[in-house]
């Protein structure tokens, strides 16, 4: 598991609100939201967080919504 940390993609607070098509302003904010909101999250120091690719694909299928499901 180490590896695919080191190996993997990651993004910074505002690649990710690009990727998202948010404000980075929204993704600070879901890292201080109680209870916590949005992909889990690195903080390297106190002004750098990042973000790995896997966490935030995972995040997003957790969100996903199937309307064939829902009419079931």
């Amino acid at each position: 598991m180490m590896n695919q940390m080191i190996d993997g993609r990651w993004y910074t607070t505002e690649q990710l609100a690009r990727l998202l098509h948010v404000d980075a302003s929204t993704v600070r904010r879901w890292r201080t939201l109680e209870p916590f909101y949005g992909p889990a999250f690195v903080r390297v120091s106190d002004r750098v967080v990042v973000y790995a690719a896997a966490d935030v694909e995972a995040w997003l299928w957790s969100r996903r919504t199937d309307p064939g499901e829902m009419a079931a």
